[in-house]
């Protein structure tokens, strides 16, 4: 999850709000979890043992083995097949992708140029969706659900007429954003619910101390957050800080004018601050970073105060005027976390729902979004001969050239084969920085502004639990643990929507979701900048094996969940980590990226169309929301449909 407000919107004409800090959710008073139709508990039959059905596979998903290798054979060492099988396939349009910005793109290529129109979606993975994937478990008659990747829905009363249309086309539309709302109990904070029972849980000496309540709100100096600062496991002289610092108590960049103040926190980075003006020890500044390492990707050396603190990070009542002047773009930010929808699985059951509108026969009897959670999909029906639109998984495209100026020659490779199809049109909805590796042909300024931005590397993985009589005694659905190797610790999201029953209660089998960032905390040395962290990040994510991974999750639940009854041996049913690599698109930071001119950035300049060929995913937006992919297909749609 990123947020849209930007370092442009602060300075350009964000109303400034003198009359101090007004944050919801700041307040201990929980509310009852909102009441749920009731039903009889829902049976499900999982996929046949031999069925092709990835939702369902465990172990090492994301970036899973197979799905790399001929790419990064590409960009790495510019080796590729030399000859390639010339299919008897010609299409209106390929599609090089089968994320967000992919499916969309063949939508709205579909909707202008009629539903016959022939299109292929080729996707190096063994699933469609992009970061947003389905992890399914099954466990005595009972389906479990958790996203594998993209999480939500923000703010869609927000979106532009060309992504707010997609979404009403497949069936989200403001009535159903409606009932999706009603229909997420108050007390699920993965979901944006600030007023949801959400903890933080420290190593202690014997398994973890975990402080439940409202996390959130003890940050922001709600009710009752001395009493909880006090209960940490950590020096006194460090709580007597956090005291003043969360409660507004003084202001830390007092001595400074408002000038110096205003130049403080838009060249200084917020771990600085913490350090250098708050006099936190920097063995206590990790409790400040787990929010914005899982909003951001990025840890609070990399971004300025300014960013920090308007971006969900705590402080901003301890600046004096110049944090009361931040209170409406942090209210920006807040609004647009409050006005936050989830499905089950994430925005996997958007993918599904547009994969459908693109082929049909993959769940014939799906109705929509009521029923597209357990609505069963058939692999076998994506790449059929015959029907118009084809998706084709397991197929790592390696080059797209225009050739004479009237058709478009794309090559890939399956499962070992070097195949290649033709096209009149292209859109490449994949990563941006391995475009200049696929169409050399490029102009080297537009090439240069593909390969700027690094992508958010993280990994989520999902936990399937016998049941959850151990996690239902920790008191809350959310635990920021800012010292373990996952920062973020949730139940799976506990929402009725599309027909789907989560857990009734503890005696219920469950999912325990959890987010790592691979990003260090400790200062960097020398001149790094975010992204030459995040290829680091990027590079520890591909050599830690599942193994690894296992033992780190295995070890976390333990000491948290040990104290109630919990063992890991017995208790875990199942494992799914999500390694992704290559995450959200890149967000332009102060530390580190000027201000560039309208229409100068990298983004702007690497996404130029080229011929028959058009760029559309978040990178070339610099934003990495759902919305924002919408947006990209259908500026390359109307590229390559100019006329028509």
């Amino acid at each position: 999850m990123a947020a849209r407000v930007t370092r442009r919107d602060f300075l350009n004409g964000v109303v400034i709000g003198a009359g101090g800090i007004l944050l919801p959710g700041c307040s201990d008073e929980l509310e009852a979890p909102a009441s749920l139709p009731s039903s009889t508990p829902s049976t499900f039959t999982p996929p046949a043992p031999t069925a092709y059905y990835p939702p369902t596979l465990t172990g090492m998903r994301g970036s899973h083995v197979g799905s790399f290798e001929v790419a990064h054979d590409l960009a790495w060492r510019g080796q590729k097949p030399a000859h390639y099988e010339a299919l008897d396939e010609h299409y209106d349009l390929v599609v090089v992708g089968a994320g967000m910005s992919g499916l969309a793109a063949a939508r709205f290529y579909q909707q202008k140029m009629g539903s016959d129109a022939r299109i292929l979606v080729l996707d190096n993975h063994d699933d469609f969706g992009g970061h947003a994937k389905r992890n399914e478990f099954h466990q005595d008659g009972r389906m479990m659900l958790s996203l594998g990747g993209a999480q939500n829905l923000e703010n869609p009363g927000g979106y532009s007429e060309a992504a707010g249309g997609l979404m009403a086309d497949i069936g989200i539309d403001d009535d159903f954003v409606a009932l999706m709302a009603e229909q997420t109990p108050e007390n699920t904070a993965l979901a944006g619910r600030l007023d949801a029972a959400n903890g933080v849980a420290l190593p202690g000496s014997d398994g973890h101390v975990i402080v439940g309540g409202n996390w959130n709100s003890v940050m922001f100096g709600g009710e009752g957050y001395e009493k909880t600062v006090r209960s940490l496991p950590i020096p006194e002289t460090e709580q007597e800080i956090l005291v003043d610092f969360f409660g507004g108590r003084r202001d830390f960049l007092d001595g400074l004018s408002l000038g110096d103040k205003w130049e403080y926190i838009n060249s200084t980075s917020y771990n600085e601050f913490l350090m250098e003006r708050v006099g936190l020890r920097e063995d206590t500044v990790p409790i400040m970073n787990a929010i914005i390492l899982h909003l951001w990707g990025v840890s609070g050396w990399n971004m300025t105060v300014l960013e920090s603190v308007t971006g969900g990070a705590t402080g901003i009542k301890s600046m004096g005027w110049v944090g009361k002047a931040g209170a409406s773009v942090a209210g920006a930010f807040l609004d647009s976390i409050l006005n936050v929808q989830m499905f089950p699985d994430g925005n996997a059951s958007v993918a599904r729902l547009l994969v459908q509108k693109l082929v049909p026969a993959v769940a014939p009897d799906m109705k929509g979004p009521e029923d597209v959670v357990i609505a069963r999909f058939d692999y076998s029906a994506l790449d059929r001969e015959n029907q118009p639109t084809r998706i084709r998984l397991n197929s790592t495209v390696v080059g797209v050239r225009e050739i004479d100026g009237e058709r478009v020659e794309v090559d890939y490779v399956r499962q070992g084969n070097a195949l290649r199809v033709t096209a009149d049109h292209c859109v490449l909805a994949c990563y941006n920085a391995l475009i200049p590796h696929l169409c050399p042909e490029l102009p080297e300024a537009q090439k240069e502004g593909l390969k700027y931005g690094v992508k958010t590397p993280f990994v989520y993985a999902n936990v399937q639990l016998q049941d959850g009589q151990a996690w239902s005694q920790l008191n809350a659905t959310l635990f920021q643990c800012p010292y373990d190797p996952f920062q973020w610790v949730s139940e799976s999201p506990a929402v009725s929507v599309g027909g789907y029953e989560p857990p009734r209660g503890p005696e219920d089998p469950m999912v325990v979701f959890m987010m790592n960032s691979p990003i260090p905390l400790e200062k960097p040395g020398g001149p790094m900048t975010a992204r030459d962290q995040l290829r680091v990040g990027r590079h520890i994510i591909y050599n830690t094996p599942f193994a690894s991974y296992e033992q780190m999750i295995r070890e976390q639940l333990q000491s948290m969940l040990g104290q109630y009854g919990f063992n890991h041996e017995a208790d875990i049913r199942a494992i799914t980590v999500n390694r992704i690599p290559h995450g959200y698109a890149y967000p332009y930071l102060a530390l580190d990226d000027p201000e560039w001119e309208k229409g100068q950035a990298p983004h702007e300049i690497g996404r130029a169309q080229f011929g028959r060929i058009s760029i559309a995913n978040t990178d070339s937006e610099a934003i990495a929301l759902m919305d924002a992919a919408f947006d990209a297909a259908w500026r390359a749609v109307e590229e390559q449909t100019a006329g028509h």
